[in-house]
């Protein structure tokens, strides 16, 4: 649907948002096949047109909504907050695809539940996989945001960046099937990124069936216990710091750690 909630008419096709819609759709439906997914189109990039979409997926009996797009903050961020937070549904944000850096705008927004990036590993393991901070998962230190009651990290006195993490690693990445592809290639194309993990975030909540808990990220700092905790890898250079490092028990780049079945979700 497009952003007022119709069906038509529906915004001209992007290329650039073609595949991030592709790659959005793909990991909802692998982490939960029977969900039912509802598509809404803004009509621009523009932040009115974003915030005026994520209205309408929250009041169209969504319990999880998925963002796979982030920008700088800026001044102002506190008015357009308001479309990120509804009662009763969970709203998720990629944390980025850069590293290190400036926390990004929604995922940075105390209400959003910021989702970061992981690799994953076959391994000869009891769980089959080794699983560590993907070198581009966006993770930082917000500049506007103060620090929520339930996060506790040491090192950034204000809202950090993330909350949560699933596989966002772009080598091999999600084979997805896309009208316009990437440059000239139309079809099959492989992608990943933080625009991977939060969308199967989403699809994980769906799967759970209580997306209404999940209107922030306290509940998954409560159940860390029922996460894979994320250890090694690193996404810049912090000193080793936990702000860009996978380290035992929380960290920026993973959160709190990645799903492990839908104990924590």
């Amino acid at each position: 649907m497009n952003q007022r909630g119709a069906a038509s008419p529906l915004p001209e096709g992007n290329p650039n948002w073609g595949v991030e819609i592709s790659l959005d759709l793909d990991m909802v439906s692998a982490a939960c096949p029977d969900c039912h997914i509802l598509l809404v189109e803004a009509n621009t990039p523009l932040t009115a047109d974003l915030g005026a979409a994520e209205d309408t997926a929250a009041t169209s009996g969504a319990s999880a909504v998925s963002n796979s797009y982030g920008s700088d903050e800026y001044n102002g961020m506190d008015v357009d907050a308001k479309h990120f937070q509804h009662a009763g549904v969970a709203i998720l944000a990629s944390s980025g695809d850069y590293g290190f850096q400036p926390a990004s705008f929604p995922a940075s927004l105390a209400n959003v539940i910021a989702v970061g990036g992981t690799t994953l590993e076959k391994a000869d393991n009891a769980r089959g996989w080794t699983e560590t901070a993907w070198s581009r998962a966006g993770s930082g230190c917000s500049a506007w945001v103060p620090k929520p009651a339930w996060q506790h990290d040491a090192n950034c006195g204000m809202r950090t960046v993330a909350d949560v993490s699933a596989v966002a690693d772009s080598d091999p990445g999600l084979a997805v099937y896309d009208t316009y592809g990437l440059g000239a290639q139309a079809g099959w194309v492989t992608v990943g990124g933080t625009s991977a993990s939060s969308p199967f975030i989403a699809g994980v909540i769906g799967l759970a069936g209580d997306g209404s808990r999940l209107t922030d990220a306290s509940s998954l700092y409560t159940h860390a216990d029922k996460l894979f905790d994320v250890v090694g890898g690193s996404n810049g250079y912090c000193g080793d710091d936990y702000l860009c490092t996978g380290l035992q028990g929380y960290d920026a780049p993973t959160g709190v750690g990645s799903p492990n079945g839908i104990g924590a979700l």
